[in-house]
């Protein structure tokens, strides 16, 4: 059982996407295409166990979620438009054609960004339906409660119905207004794959880090001189070098400054480093970069240096200067205070952090990070409570077992 049950969680993560963007491109409706997905999944819980995991898991499923988008459809209309549709799938009508990209993951993605969508909308219906992130793992990733994206995926859809936004892939000329969303999806994905949250997963999710390195190089392949783009791949790169050294054999979280930097993936620092060095000839020449070009400086300048000791700091502090005024949230401002604890001392960014308080006291690093700052000033029984609080707040099973011994060494 344990084994079957493993099946269909690796077969979740691997095929949810994909058969939710199957049939949402042939019926041409979301609601549709994820209900009947969920069906699919449910039904591989109940019969696997008894009739064993089939050979071709996605394809299963896919054939299992596509009779069941028929059965619904056949449920609740008779509308010869939705027959139509449904007839698609036995290859009565021609499948339209692909557009601009070929990917049907990549595809469902551009065509879920589309503009007339706000911006939080977007981006949630998307990664529930692309980067097959529940609603729990997208709230955690906004920081917002869990009812607050439910709604916005319920909205995004009532949208999509209401203006009758096609589910047809955008033109090539099309792309670039729809790449920022692209790119904060992907960007997303891949740090609930860097640092899971989910209850019941392992601390790193690979396939979601490997899958959002694998859309954002057919972005790229598609936008070459976008900076921003190039910019995200070099952050991806430069972050999943360290993957392997990043959990202990034990199953712990280990701080970067602890980390064996021989482990590191060589490939995918040059690569990640080339990438950069690329966006900074760009810049040279009076391109200024964007968000995520910024961010792959600076995993650049972290994984430039030999030991813990040897990171430029004012260097990191001045592109997180930078950052700051691209990107001026509460995350940024926190991750700015840890390079200032470098440069001017604990005290002085401990200040910093705590102007954080409101907008992020249900983040479990904001709490970390106070716990740290306390720890270095000797503040002892102050940073014990926060090390609770993160402890507390964590998702993460590595990071609440790094937590828990960094307080338990407080004494």
């Amino acid at each position: 059982m344990n084994d079957v049950a493993e099946a269909v969680t690796r077969a979740h993560h691997g095929e949810w996407a994909r058969v939710v963007a199957t049939l949402a491109r042939r019926f041409g409706d979301l609601d549709i295409a994820e209900e009947a997905a969920a069906e699919a999944f449910a039904t591989a819980v109940e019969r696997w166990p008894a009739d064993g995991v089939p050979p071709c898991p996605g394809a299963w499923l896919t054939t299992t979620a596509v009779r069941k988008a028929i059965d619904r459809i056949r449920r609740e209309s008779k509308r010869d438009d939705k027959h139509r549709e449904a007839r698609i799938v036995h290859g009565d009508t021609p499948a339209e054609p692909l557009g601009a990209v070929d990917d049907d993951r990549l595809r469902l993605l551009f065509t879920c960004c589309h503009p007339a969508l706000a911006p939080e909308a977007r981006l949630a219906l998307t990664l529930r339906l692309v980067g097959g992130l529940t609603v729990p793992e997208i709230a955690r990733a906004f920081l917002v409660a869990e009812g607050a994206v439910g709604q916005r995926i319920t909205r995004a859809k009532a949208k999509i119905k209401a203006a009758r936004i096609p589910y047809r892939m955008p033109s090539a000329e099309d792309l670039p207004e729809r790449v920022s969303g692209v790119l904060a999806v992907l960007y997303l994905v891949f740090n609930e794959g860097y640092l899971a949250t989910g209850p019941g997963t392992g601390p790193v999710r690979q396939d979601l880090t490997a899958e959002a390195i694998r859309l954002t190089r057919l972005v790229r392949a598609l936008l070459p001189d976008d900076g921003e783009v190039t910019g995200l791949l070099a952050l991806m790169l430069l972050t999943e070098a360290r993957r392997t050294a990043r959990v202990s054999a034990s199953g712990e979280l280990v701080a970067l400054d602890e980390q064996d930097r021989g482990a590191w993936d060589a490939d995918l620092i040059a690569e990640g480093h080339r990438l950069v060095r690329e966006r900074l000839t760009a810049a040279a020449a009076g391109v200024a970069p964007g968000r995520y070009q910024v961010l792959a400086a600076i995993n650049a300048v972290h994984t430039s240096a030999r030991d813990m000791r040897d990171t430029d700091w004012s260097q990191v502090l001045a592109l997180y200067d930078r950052l700051v005024r691209l990107d001026p949230s509460p995350v940024v401002a926190l991750n700015r205070a840890v390079a200032v604890a470098e440069l001017d001392g604990p005290e002085v960014a401990l200040a910093l952090v705590d102007r954080l308080a409101e907008p992020l006291a249900g983040y479990h690093a904001y709490h970390a990070t106070r716990a740290d700052l306390l720890r270095r000033l000797g503040r002892s029984r102050q940073s014990r409570a926060a090390y609770d609080r993160a402890v507390e707040l964590a998702g993460n099973t590595a990071e609440i077992a790094w937590l828990t011994r960094r307080r338990d060494r407080l004494g």
